[in-house]
């Protein structure tokens, strides 16, 4: 379950960096506002990411899946299927929209106008990007204690830094980040096929 918990952070640090936005900074929240409207208008989104764990997430309306750190999840826009490879084990529930706040960064929307202040951290250069640099800090007290956004001129994410209340430190490079992808709706389902000798858990 830790490395189950852990992948989740990293998603949600990807979602966060996506959907969050929260002392209000207004040059801040226009760089959040045009990134919220990209990822809208990007229908089919392939991302692939390092640092901390290395992985992929893809998305497309409300529906999600994510491979990271031996945990690959799907999400049709009701069910949820966790696969973990260590003990080939497949957890299967309908998530609450406030569980899925941790991982689906559509959901996260509903946080767009409260939870978190931020602030405008100046227009900077990564990986031979130029782009802008947000701090995004929780209103209330919570696991996250604060997260840095850097996203490209294009309003794309391109790094995401996580710092935890217990002073724990989680990254987030995004290598590859692929707009309107022809993702079909089966690729948000677990195949059983695919994975003939896995235990299935139904958590419903």
């Amino acid at each position: 379950m830790l490395k189950l918990k852990r992948t989740y952070l990293l998603a949600l640090a990807l979602c966060l960096s996506i959907n969050l936005f929260a002392q209000k900074d207004k040059q801040a929240r226009e760089v959040l506002d045009k990134t919220a409207t990209a990822l809208k208008r990007a229908e089919g989104v392939r991302a692939t990411f390092s640092g901390t764990a290395n992985g992929i997430l893809l998305l497309k309306g409300d529906m999600f899946y994510l491979n990271s750190g031996g945990v690959q999840s799907w999400f049709d826009g009701k069910t949820q299927w966790s696969y973990l490879e260590s003990s080939e084990e497949v957890n299967v529930s309908n998530p609450t929209p406030e569980e899925l706040q941790t991982i689906n960064p559509y959901s996260l929307l509903s946080l767009y106008k409260n939870g978190y202040n931020y602030k405008y951290a100046g227009a900077k250069s990564r990986n031979g990007k130029q782009g802008y640099e947000i701090i995004l800090t929780p209103e209330k007290k919570q696991d996250i204690a604060s997260i840095t956004l850097f996203v490209t001129q294009t309003y794309q994410p391109l790094y995401i830094k996580v710092e935890q209340t217990n002073k724990s430190v989680n990254e987030i490079i995004v290598s590859s980040y692929q707009t309107h992808q022809p993702l079909d709706n089966a690729t948000f389902k677990f195949d059983k096929k695919k994975f003939p000798d896995a235990e299935v858990i139904d958590l419903r």
